[in-house]
Order: C-alpha cells, then structure tokens, then sequence
C-alpha cells in the first residue's frame, strides 16, 4: 500500500498524489463510502438527458405519427 502527502493548501486540504496515481484530467469526482474517500474520473451520466426531456412543454408531441401531422417549417 502507498501513502500520500497531506498539506493545508489555502482552506482546504490537499493530497499530492503518486505519479501512479495521477489524473489526466482537470477535475475528479469525490465522495465518501463506508468511511473510505474515493476520488475517480468523472462517470458519465443520463442527467443532462433527463434534464433536457423534462424541461420539454406538455404539448411535446409522444409519438413519431404526432411529429410526422405537426406542419413543416421552411428553411
């Protein structure tokens, strides 16, 4: 098992970590699970999915047959 470095870094703290062990990107995700810190690359995710179907109006057509009976727009 390896260690790591601790410091204060402004308010908050740091880890620096093993070259091992390092990110190729700019931002990790963290949380906490059964009293360990995990820090991993972001997980891809259906949220900006589910975001933009319910910001979607109530009059949204359901079906393919309602989107083919709606007018098309001209160019």
């Amino acid at each position: 098992m390896r260690t790591a470095k601790v410091f204060k870094s402004g308010n908050s703290q740091a880890v620096r970590l093993p070259k091992e062990f390092q990110f190729e990107i700019d931002e990790v995700e963290i949380f906490r699970r059964d009293g360990d810190i995990i820090l991993r690359a972001p997980q891809s995710s259906l949220r900006p999915v589910v975001d933009i179907l319910r910001a979607l109006p109530d009059d949204f057509p359901d079906t393919i047959e309602d989107l083919l009976l709606l007018p098309r727009k001209r160019l």
